[in-house]
């Protein structure tokens, strides 16, 4: 039988914070009933904030908010994640939920371990933009995580973006160096190019409005053109014009052999962290 994501007393986060709360927002959006979620937050004012804003019932104590659910969201920040697992461990083995943790660099192995072993996981790295429902999310679903459950765990972020399903774990950390990561690389690019536009003698106001709106209408021709990253970028690059000037300059720079080698620092330190 296929579950709702919005079917009663089926979903409970643990951590209020802001990915859970864009995920609840965009569960909301998508008409989920919110009365229907659980969300353990120890901080009072972001409890009472989300219980105003959503509807969910909001608790203090994990073991509470766990109580009645079969699909749980691990978000709490990756440094309590063992601590706040190992508390409702007890109840992971009699109820044997859906495990989606959205924590950063945390294997499912170890979620296992401290949740007692043996309960179907899928570990997930979301981004920032998934905060404005502009996401991407990288999945991997680990041992016994059927079609049901990868359906469940896929609805629950999908509210938040697009969703990627990565079948080998270790590609995760490249999922974190690409995605996870990768908002930050465009915001450098952004400033390094309104640095540039205000060397060129732009004001300061102007440059920005440049640079945002050029870095979003990029991004949506990439999305909707469907045409690769390459082909784009040839159109617009006449024979001895200004944008062949400057694609020059960058690959006299090496900006290719940069972006892989700033890709793969990030990928290797992901797997380092993940390692503990």
């Amino acid at each position: 039988m296929t579950h709702s994501p919005s079917a009663p007393g089926r979903i409970a986060f643990l951590g209020g914070g802001n990915m859970a709360r864009s995920l609840i927002g965009g569960l909301a959006a998508r008409g989920t009933d919110t009365t229907a979620i659980h969300v353990a937050e120890p901080v009072e004012p972001l409890r009472q904030a989300l219980a105003a804003d959503f509807g969910v019932q909001a608790f203090a104590d994990a073991a509470d908010a766990v109580r009645g659910a079969d699909l749980w969201v691990l978000s709490v920040k990756p440094q309590v994640m063992g601590q706040v697992c190992e508390s409702v461990a007890a109840q992971a083995q009699a109820t044997r939920p859906l495990v989606v943790s959205i924590a950063a660099g945390i294997p499912v192995a170890r979620l296992q371990q401290w949740l007692g072993g043996g309960l179907p996981v899928v570990r997930c790295m979301p981004n920032t933009p998934a905060l404005l429902g502009a996401g991407v999310t990288g999945l991997f679903a680990g041992a016994g995580v059927d079609a049901d459950r990868r359906a469940r765990a896929d609805a629950v972020l999908a509210s938040a973006g697009a969703t990627v399903w990565i079948e080998h774990e270790p590609l995760m950390d490249a999922v974190t160096a690409v995605s996870g990561s990768g908002p930050a690389y465009v915001f450098l690019l952004a400033e390094a190019m309104q640095a540039a536009a205000e060397a060129e003698g732009l004001p300061a106001a102007q440059a920005r409005t440049l640079v945002v709106q050029t870095l979003l209408g990029a991004g949506r021709m990439l999305a909707e053109s469907g045409e690769p990253a390459a082909e784009l970028r040839r159109r617009v690059t006449s024979p001895g014009g200004t944008t062949q000037a400057a694609i020059e300059a960058f690959q006299a720079g090496g900006f290719e052999a940069l972006v892989a080698t700033a890709v793969h620092a990030a990928r290797v330190r992901g797997a380092e962290l993940a390692a503990g």
